[in-house]
């Protein structure tokens, strides 16, 4: 059974990941650290303050400053670790540019990865190295499936929380009426070649899906009657698909309906993927929220308040919420105003809330304070003992819960 990986952990390494990765800096001065579970901390720090030393034989002095700073930086972010967490730890640090050259700021950039680091990597570059985090990111398991009749087949992958539609192949075979003055002989001899032809054509499309674009470590069969077994049987499937047909499995449908269909008829064969978790999370939600007397509710301030009262089990939230929630802190009277708002938006209404004094004291030097709405939801599921789950956009239950505005929890009690 592979791991089980923390939806958030995953969403907090695919979101610092997309923004690490266009990061550079001026010189080399970007340190990348990863610490396996098992490197004590002592010996990365004893390795950092040697790195330290040997920075002072940089010529540039701005360089010399920018990386000493950034080891400070990590040495001091160490100290808050006895030990390395359960999958280690992978720390950026660098000396970034906020508005153009000159405007750099050392920043610090923390991941608890959800998978166990490998390898001790220490790298002082002009970018952040992002390899090991990026094969963290690939899925172990893909699974191709293809769901075929006699009139079309749909070729889809499915791995970890993703499910993706590759392409849908038309057959060109005739229907089983032939026209009239045609022998039945011959109709049955002209509708077998269109066969033959379309299973060729469909087992090039399979394997530049399933190998060549996609390594599959095995596939699904479906689709209704027995075009599915003759099209195996016929052995036109690359020997490699042949050999990794994991289930033959009967369906009303083919093509795109029957790939969706084969996904929800193969929950068993699937049940270790991300993905039929996240089906059977959000199936729940949807009974209970059409049920008078269900557990679930939506939006984020019903389910903020109850979380705060303990009466949360688990919290459901959409991956592209993209959400911000804003805070302005009055630094004379500690006046405090909270606000959800579009990260789209969020330049301009810091402008504005920036513009306007105190509603309280009329002051007008404030503090601004930025958190990510789902790492928001994730400290106080984390205060509630409640679990927050990040469902993938990219599957029908994923759209289904952005309907009810990308928050929804599952309750202990009513």
């Amino acid at each position: 059974m592979p791991l089980k990986v923390d939806s958030f952990l995953l969403y907090k390494m695919r979101k610092v990941f997309s923004e690490l990765s266009t990061k550079k800096g001026r010189g080399t001065e970007l340190v990348s650290l990863y610490i396996p579970p098992k490197k004590p901390i002592h010996e990365v720090a004893s390795a950092l303050r040697d790195e330290y030393g040997t920075a002072s034989n940089i010529k540039s002095d701005l360089t010399r400053t920018h990386v000493q700073d950034a080891l400070v930086k990590t040495m001091q972010r160490l100290k808050l670790y006895d030990r390395p967490p359960e999958n280690g730890l992978a720390i950026f640090c660098g000396a970034l540019p906020t508005d153009g050259p000159g405007s750099e700021v050392v920043s610090l950039y923390e991941v608890l990865p959800p998978k166990p680091i490998q390898t001790y990597l220490y790298r002082c570059d002009d970018h952040f190295h992002l390899e090991p985090l990026k094969e963290m990111l690939k899925e172990e398991k893909v699974i191709g499936i293809l769901s075929i009749d006699t009139t079309e087949a749909g070729l889809g992958i499915i791995s970890g929380d993703r499910y993706e539609m590759i392409e849908v192949v038309t057959s060109g075979v005739s229907g089983k009426h032939r026209a009239g003055g045609q022998s039945a002989r011959r109709f049955e001899r002209l509708r077998e070649m269109e066969l033959t032809d379309y299973f060729n054509r469909l087992a090039r499309h399979a394997k530049e899906a399933f190998i060549d674009s996609s390594s599959v470590q095995g596939i699904l069969v479906s689709g209704p009657g027995h075009t599915k077994n003759d099209f195996l049987k016929g052995s036109y499937l690359d020997y490699r698909l042949q050999n990794n047909v994991l289930s033959v499995i009967d369906t009303s449908y083919s093509g795109s309906e029957g790939v969706r269909e084969t996904v929800a008829r193969s929950e068993k064969i699937l049940e270790d993927l991300r993905v039929v978790e996240e089906k059977k999370l959000v199936d729940r939600f949807l009974r209970e929220v059409n049920s008078a007397e269900g557990l679930a509710v939506y939006g984020f301030e019903e389910i903020s308040s109850l979380l705060k009262r303990g009466g949360v089990e688990t919290i459901l939230v959409s991956e592209d919420l993209g959400r911000i929630r804003l805070s302005l802190i009055c630094k004379a009277c500690e006046n405090r105003l909270d606000m959800i708002v579009d990260r789209d938006d969020l330049i301009r209404i810091k402008q504005e809330m920036l513009a306007k004094p105190c509603s309280k004291c009329g002051g007008s030097d404030h503090d601004v304070e930025e958190k990510d709405l789902i790492e928001y939801l994730a400290d106080l599921a984390g205060d509630s003992n409640a679990k927050l789950e990040v469902i993938s956009s990219k599957t029908e239950e994923g759209v289904m819960l952005k309907s009810f505005g990308g928050v929804a929890a599952l309750l202990k009690y009513r």
